[in-house]
């Protein structure tokens, strides 16, 4: 099969020991069974099956829907939370095999000869981006970066092919190998690992497992000496190479500068006598921000119709509009792949992970339709008899409409006399555009009392803000600032579309060591306070007046929020109860018969004597260590339960925490994780500073629309089925997903597995139904359906992958993981498994070359980016100097992300702003996450969904800093810049640049689930620090490799893999 290729000649493929910044045993998988996707046997590749080169059948489609359409529009978008409890690891059992210990077979080119073999290893990486429009062999421009800091656009011939594209496999890239030099010409060496630290502490690994070392003969290097060990394992020293400082001919000194380069491998390329040979080009690797570019360039501005079977929709950070006809929006639905294997052989062989990222109430932009809502009365919504599947798309009508075959398990039902219809000559039901549930992917079915708990029908939900009145709090000022708020924030209650009020009812709790409940009847002059102090037997002392309906009783609430700052104000109180204010809220929603969410405002970890106290647990000894997993793993028991009786009852819990120090955040924001809630967290609250942020934070969750009481069941065709789940939810079976509420930011993760071998013909369907309860108290179902090829050549597969929805996938599994295994483990499968997807598609779908030559697929080329870039993320980065509850916090953050979320908080956007037009609606274009792309003259925006910075080059124009800042320049700037006037909004003036980057910060803070805070660093300044900790190309701060050390690193694994 001839391939473009895309491939790459690393500076040298044979890593040295603790090359890439890896610690010890990245080499070997491990031996115990592992998480996810992982555990199972070690395989080799065996040749592809001889029926494997089947063309795929052309894709099935659905005719467009007429322009206009009959049925209603509902204009509600509700939105969605999940929660969960992780299995332990045999639970997750896993369906594809684990990272193979053996060696792939049957490596199809020969191993070029060893002059070339030296020259392919000390090259440098090369990249070439296919389909060549110009012979191949001319060098790519060699950036010079230090004159050159953006590139406007890659060399022509960079963009990706066309989606597409017709070519026999998948799209691929390949870098082309340097010339071998003329006999006897001496050549430089590798570049210096000088700039190299290890990011992970430890001694450099022994050989086998991990990086190996080379004595005479390992690794094709007939006759090579062990070179004595550095810091970084032998320098590798050699014939015809310079020594210790390794400047070769042509090659800069011994720090290795080599000509307008900077980065990791200062000079990377050896420069040899002959031919003018490439030079390391970091614009020559995968970039991310141009893969985002092209697509935009591509299929930005578009109308995406999802009436094709396994289309792969546009990247996420693409602006499009969907038109639903018959699959599911992607801004619901996203696939690791849209063409599944056929069978789970191909599945082990490819170990590419296959799940569905389902983000079951999505916002909608508002050029497009808002699901329709079906209504059949008693009756309720038509089914199948066998598999329980609901009415959709794939249902098959025959018999002149009088029966249905169901698309999911192939029984043939009865269709019941109130829906018959006849068919049309294409055997099709006359009234097809007229029924959502027939001609849409999305749409929602008004449920009957059977669903229903207890068969009675449910009641509107209730908010309940619960706050800790405590010394802390109440000295900050924060008591006094979440009273004031909830003044005017009671009147943006949730409603239906078209209700002139929310039905939403609100309470009120107080607390310190005890609870005091409020009753604000609206017959009462006064509100009242009642006091609970047996944390032991919690119960809520009123029913009548506790929860109200806030337009009613309107003047007693404003009444009891001015009082509630000054009955406290003098309270020496600073211990805090947690566990009972849950169960207090629960216990008041039980009483109601109603479900709801407890807004909880807390400062400080549980120590008064009550259930669910809690000990601080923090000990940085453990970090590095088997144990450190402790750490993570919330406190069984009460909690547990707590989680459970939150589900049971649809009571959702948002945490808000405020903590000067160690709160045991793996515990506390357990219960919020798994009753789909959210946690925010303020450390070291000051209200001047992060008063603002705080409030959006609770008019955002405030504000949402949502979903209670819910529980989604995944039903697929057969041949597969769902069997691992990953987000904010509980599972007290199997099957069923139940999420206390579930909003519009939650995703669940859903990985499937072959209980069969899969059709070319009928593809693979899936269907998402979601039982839940409106904000008005109507109960109803929400079906998601999406259909996906299958193929029995694995190049299908690669060409429909999507790297974000898999990077989604990869970043849950990780971090459900680590409850249960080492750190170390963790990374080692995460690279083991990026190596093992990517030589299998070297092996099976990439056209012969040189095994010197990394060649990656056209859709996964920046996979190795966020790969490396989640290896460094703050739970999977064992440092001491890392909070832990940090790490707790982001961990659990993770969870319950949709794609667009994981794809931004591990590829941050990087914005100049020094440059920007403007005159111009367009946004400057985001350039590489890296230091390099700095200067320091400019002025950048980084922003990652959760952290905000604008960075300021020491060299920046007195005129962009008086135009921004209204100073003279950046030394008349306070020394402390984030306690000082700017820090929380930059100051308001009359010119265009500042109206534009504050237009602009606006606009991303509304985009974003989450408020976020700006923190303006200068250029060498202490707080630099945080910022450079998110410039995801360069080597990590606590630990992880460059992006160029990674690839090169996992070229080896693949060459390992492949030898």
């Amino acid at each position: 099969m001839s391939q473009q290729g895309y491939v790459a000649t690393p500076p040298y493929s044979q890593a040295q020991s603790g090359m890439g910044g890896y610690p010890a045993g990245f080499g070997s998988a491990p031996s115990q069974p592992l998480y996810g996707h992982y555990g199972g046997q070690p395989q080799s590749f065996p040749v592809p099956p001889t029926g494997m080169m089947k063309p795929a059948p052309p894709p099935t489609g659905l005719p467009s829907p007429p322009a206009s359409s009959h049925y209603i529009s509902n204009g509600q978008q509700n939105e969605a939370h999940p929660p969960r409890y992780a299995a332990p690891p045999a639970a997750a059992a896993s369906p594809y095999g684990q990272p193979p210990q053996s060696p792939y077979h049957s490596m199809s080119p020969q191993a070029p000869p060893q002059a070339q073999q030296v020259t392919n290893q000390m090259g440098a990486m090369n990249l070439g981006y296919g389909p060549p429009p110009a012979p191949i062999s001319q060098a790519l421009p060699t950036s010079h970066l230090a004159q050159q800091p953006f590139h406007s656009a890659p060399p022509p011939a960079m963009g990706h092919p066309p989606l597409g594209s017709p070519c026999t496999g998948p799209q691929s890239h390949r870098m082309p190998s340097p010339q071998s030099p003329p006999a006897g010409q001496p050549m430089g060496g590798p570049p210096s690992m000088g700039g190299m630290g290890r990011p992970y502490p430890g001694p450099p690994p022994p050989g086998a497992g991990g990086f190996q070392q080379f004595g005479p003969g390992a690794e094709g290097q007939p006759g090579y000496p062990q070179q004595p060990q550095g810091q970084f394992g032998g320098q590798m020293a050699g014939p015809g190479m310079a020594g210790p400082g390794m400047a070769g001919p042509g090659m800069a000194g011994p720090g290795m500068a080599g000509p307008g380069m900077a980065g990791p491998f200062q000079g990377g390329a050896a420069q040899m006598a002959g031919p003018p040979q490439k030079k390391l080009d970091p614009d020559s690797i995968p970039s991310t921000t141009q893969v985002i570019e092209d697509d935009q360039a591509k299929r930005g501005g578009q109308v995406y119709a999802t009436n094709v079977r396994g289309q792969v929709p546009p990247l996420v950070t693409t602006n499009f509009t969907v038109q639903d006809q018959g699959n599911a929006s992607p801004r619901y639905m996203r696939c690791t792949t849209y063409s599944f294997p056929c069978t789970a052989d191909l599945a082990k062989q490819c170990q590419v992970p296959l799940a569905t990222i389902i983000k079951p109430f999505a916002t909608v932009p508002k050029n497009e339709t808002p699901l329709y809502v079906v209504n059949h009365g008693e009756a309720g919504p038509i089914r199948c008899n066998r598999c329980k599947a609901y009415m959709c798309p794939y249902m098959q009508f025959i018999d002149g409409g009088r029966r249905f075959q169901c698309g999911f398990c192939s029984c043939v039902n009865e269709v019941p006399a109130f829906y018959f219809q006849h068919l049309d000559h294409m055997g099709r039901r006359v009234d097809f555009y007229e029924r959502p549930e027939l001609s849409l992917g999305s749409y929602e079915f008004v449920a009957t009392l059977d669903y229903c708990k207890n068969n009675k029908s449910a009641s509107p939900p209730a908010y309940i803000f619960m706050i800790d009145v405590s010394y802390a709090n109440v000295k900050s000022g924060l008591v006094r600032l979440i009273c004031e708020e909830l003044k005017t924030l009671l009147d943006n209650l949730p409603r239906e579309e078209g209700a002139e009020s929310s039905t939403v009812k609100v309470g009120f709790v107080t607390y310190n060591k005890i609870l005091h409940f409020y009753n604000v009847k609206s017959a009462l002059a006064q509100p009242q306070m009642m006091v609970v102090s047996d944390m032991a037997e919690m119960f809520v002392p009123l029913l009548d007046g506790f929860l109200v309906n806030f337009q009613e009783s309107c003047s007693v609430i404003n009444n009891l929020l001015d009082q509630i700052p000054d009955m406290f104000a003098d309270t020496n109180e600073s211990e805090t109860v947690f566990a009972p204010v849950i169960q207090a809220g629960v216990e008041a929603l039980k009483a109601a018969e109603c479900s709801g969410k407890l807004f909880i405002f807390h400062s400080s970890i549980p120590t008064a004597e009550a259930p669910g106290k809690l000990k601080n647990r923090d000990d940085k000894k453990l970090i590095n260590t088997e144990k450190e997993k402790t750490l993570f793993q919330p406190q069984k028991g009460l909690y547990e339960q707590l989680s459970k009786d939150c589900v049971a009852q649809g009571c959702s819990v948002d945490l808000f925490l405020f903590p000067s120090q160690y709160v045991d955040m793996a515990t506390m924001g357990d219960v919020s994780t798994h009753t789909g809630g959210t946690v925010h967290k303020y450390s070291n609250f000051q209200l001047e500073l992060d008063g603002e942020h705080f409030l959006s934070d609770l008019r955002k969750d405030v504000r949402k629309a949502i979903g209670f009481d819910a529980i989604m069941r995944v039903r697929t065709s057969t041949g597969f089925r769902a069997t691992d789940f990953f987000g904010a939810v509980h599972m007290n079976n199997t099957t069923d997903v139940e999420m206390a509420a579930v909003d519009c930011d939650k995703a669940v993760t859903v990985e499937f597995k072959h209980d069969d071998t899969l059709s070319e013909e009928t593809g693979a369907l899936m269907q998402c139904a979601l039982l839940y309860t409106t904000i008005s108290g109507q109960r109803r179902l929400r079906i998601h359906n999406l259909s996906l090829n299958c193929s029995s050549q694995l190049s299908e597969l690669y060409k429909s992958c999507e790297t974000d929805a898999l990077i989604n996938f990869f970043a849950k599994s990780a971090y459900r993981a680590m409850l249960n295994q080492p750190l170390k483990t963790v990374r080692e499968i995460l690279v083991n498994q990026t190596a093992h997807m990517l030589a299998c598609y070297r092996k099976n779908c990439a056209s012969p070359s040189a095994a010197s030559q990394l060649i990656l697929p056209d859709a996964m080329k920046v996979f190795p980016i966020y790969m490396n870039s989640l290896m460094k993320t703050g739970p999977l980065v064992g440092s001491a100097e890392l909070s832990t509850d940090d790490r707790a916090h982001q961990r659990l953050s993770v969870m319950a992300m949709g794609v667009e979320e994981t794809q931004l908080l591990l590829y941050p956007r990087l914005v100049p702003l020094h440059n920007m037009d403007v005159a111009s609606d367009v946004l400057p274009a985001p350039v590489r996450c890296s230091e390099e792309r700095l200067t320091d003259a400019g002025m950048f925006l980084l922003e990652n969904g959760h952290s905000l910075f604008l960075w300021l080059g020491q060299a920046c124009t007195p005129e962009l800093v008086q135009s921004i800042f209204n100073v003279p320049s950046l030394a008349h700037m306070p020394s402390d810049l984030n306690k000082c006037a700017f820090q929380s909004s930059l100051p308001v003036l009359d010119n265009p640049q500042s109206k534009k980057l504050r237009s602009m910060i606006e606009a991303l803070l509304d985009q974003r689930p989450k408020s976020m805070k700006l923190l303006i660093v200068r250029q060498k300044d202490r707080s630099e620090m945080l910022f450079r900790q998110h410039l995801v190309e360069d080597k990590g701060l606590h630990g992880g490799a460059s992006y160029m050390d990674f690839l090169c690193y996992v070229h080896r694994e693949i060459r390992n893999l492949l030898t």
